[in-house]
């Protein structure tokens, strides 16, 4: 998988069980949010609503066109999870 150097250093500096990518007007981002929250696992967010680059970063890291882009940080090295429901999946 292709790391940007911008992404990567997003992924390292989140001090949290999770990262999520996401846009102002995103229920799959709340949902995702929420259902962190639930297993009581924190999370980190950036917002690409306006980071055209940044968001396109994300998309060749992990090839996912939309959001929420979420990982597992709680490890040596960031695991893409991939949207909502693969999280659901996931846990």
């Amino acid at each position: 998988m292709f790391m940007s150097e911008r992404a990567m250093a997003l992924l390292k500096r989140a001090d949290s069980d999770f990262f999520i990518v996401s846009t102002n007007v995103c229920p799959y981002c709340f949902k995702a949010k929420r259902y962190l929250d639930g297993h009581k696992l924190s999370w980190t967010e950036v917002n690409v609503q306006k980071d055209r680059q940044l968001r396109m970063e994300f998309v060749a890291m992990t090839g996912h066109r939309t959001v929420p882009v979420v990982f597992d940080i709680r490890g040596d090295q960031p695991i893409y999870v991939g949207g909502s429901d693969h999280l659901e999946e996931y846990l």
